[in-house]
């Protein structure tokens, strides 16, 4: 019998009504996965996105590259007056955030529905 691995990383992209870009990440962020958060923080022409939420309630791993891209996310949204928001957390990523003081930089919230109304 042979069981198939989920992939590594997997990033929903939407945008709600209101022109909020929505990334759900989905596995692990690391080396291997950081080109698709960089391209999935652009927008289709390659522009930063103004307001972007991460929501990373399903995220098992995140190493610097995620640290990286969500910083790099954060000083492109606000060169164009926007911001970036972290929506859902699990309690290892929140430390890890928490570790490196992103969490001072970059408002957290605990669920995805108070990041987008806030």
């Amino acid at each position: 019998m042979t069981t198939m691995e989920p992939p590594r990383l997997s990033v929903t992209r939407s945008t709600t009504a209101a022109g909020i870009t929505v990334l759900a990440l989905r596995g692990e962020v690391d080396f291997t996965t950081g080109a698709e958060i960089q391209r999935a923080l652009l927008d289709p022409d390659g522009r930063a996105n103004r307001h972007t939420v991460m929501d990373l309630s399903q995220v098992t791993f995140m190493d610097s590259t995620g640290i990286n891209a969500l910083i790099r996310a954060h000083q492109a949204a606000t060169a164009i007056h926007g911001w970036v928001r972290v929506a859902g957390p699990t309690p290892p990523i929140l430390r890890v955030l928490h570790i490196v003081g992103l969490d001072t930089v970059i408002t957290c919230y605990p669920t995805l529905q108070q990041a987008l109304s806030s």
